[in-house]
């Protein structure tokens, strides 16, 4: 069986897709903890053994022995969270105590980081060394407090899971999010801003030579991320481990929101419009306003194929979800 931790969230759930759909797997244990009225419908249509809240996998894992791999999405996404005791709580401690877990049984460990642990991009965005760099916010921090440990463990030739790899996931955006509220990509923000008044505010350029709606991001779909994390997972199943490491899960192509935006209405058949605001106080100085993933070691570790377009991601998002009555993958 194959745990997936936060499996009813954006990301967790889109990985059951693939595994169903793609590699015809439906032995997956499904861990989260739904807050969210209409999340369990992220879930609908997978296909799944069992479900289980997350303070119920250790002792689930205790009485089973035939768990292949584990997936660990689950953690507080929020970038806005203030309260750094649940940060440390859930993206840190449950996060080692996985780990550990599956080093002690040797099974495949494969968990989500965040191009948040870059901070404002002053050190770049290679995943080639996560050394000096310094995050906005305590989610960004409790991220890479996970990351260093994790890169003790293997300095100091601790014992490992047989296959692991964290994965820094950049601007992700697809269905599924619906449930993510402002967290959700500006993607479904702009579908439902537009929809509803017949424009979508994008922040004005508050940094000196940064236009309005032109903050660049490494937008990336949720389906490719999926795929991403797929081959890693294939690979140790059949033995064939990709190197151990941590790996962004971009494009490597820095778009503008206002691209983005312009794509999401040009998508759903009408002439775009765009309204510039400017940026609430909470996001100034924590503010990322330049984020472009690095991809050579992912690319030098076996993983080939091309990514989506931002035009193409968006056009299947919007069209193929948010446009259909049942917009759950």
């Amino acid at each position: 069986m194959i745990v997936i931790t936060g499996g009813a969230g954006m990301i967790g759930s889109i990985m059951a897709w693939h595994l169903n759909n793609k590699l015809g797997r439906q032995d997956l244990v499904i861990v989260d903890r739904i807050t969210h009225e209409n999340q369990w419908q992220n879930l609908v249509h997978r296909h799944y053994a069992e479900y289980l809240d997350k303070d119920q996998l250790f002792e689930f894992l205790e009485e089973n022995d035939d768990i292949t791999a584990v997936i660990h999405m689950g953690a507080i996404s929020a970038t806005t969270e203030r309260d750094f005791n649940k940060l440390v709580a859930d993206n840190m401690h449950y996060s080692q105590d996985l780990w550990s877990w599956c080093t002690e049984y040797e099974v495949p460990f494969f968990y989500a980081s965040s191009a948040a642990t870059y901070g404002g991009g002053e050190q770049g965005y290679d995943d080639a060394s996560i050394e000096n760099l310094r995050p906005l916010n305590g989610y960004g921090y409790s991220k890479h407090f996970f990351d260093q440990w994790v890169m003790q463990q293997v300095a100091q030739k601790q014992a490992t899971p047989p296959a692991w790899a964290g994965f820094k996931f950049f601007n992700v955006y697809g269905p599924n999010e619906y449930h993510k509220e402002r967290m959700a990509s500006v993607a479904y923000h702009t579908f439902n801003q537009f929809s509803e008044t017949g424009t979508m505010r994008l922040f004005k350029g508050t940094k000196p030579g940064v236009e309005d709606g032109m903050q660049l991001r490494d937008f990336v779909y949720v389906k490719d991320v999926a795929d991403v994390m797929g081959f890693f997972l294939e690979a140790a199943l059949k033995n064939k481990p990709v190197a151990n490491a941590i790996y962004n899960i971009g494009t490597g192509q820095a778009r503008s929101f206002k691209d983005l935006a312009t794509s999401v209405m040009t998508s759903m058949g009408r002439e775009p419009n765009i309204t510039y605001i400017d940026m609430p106080q909470d996001l100034q100085g924590k503010y990322q306003y330049f984020t472009q993933a690095e991809m050579k070691k992912l690319r030098d570790a076996g993983y080939k194929k091309p990514f989506t377009t931002l035009e193409e991601g968006v056009k299947d998002y919007v069209q193929n979800y948010l446009l259909q009555d049942d917009p759950y993958a």
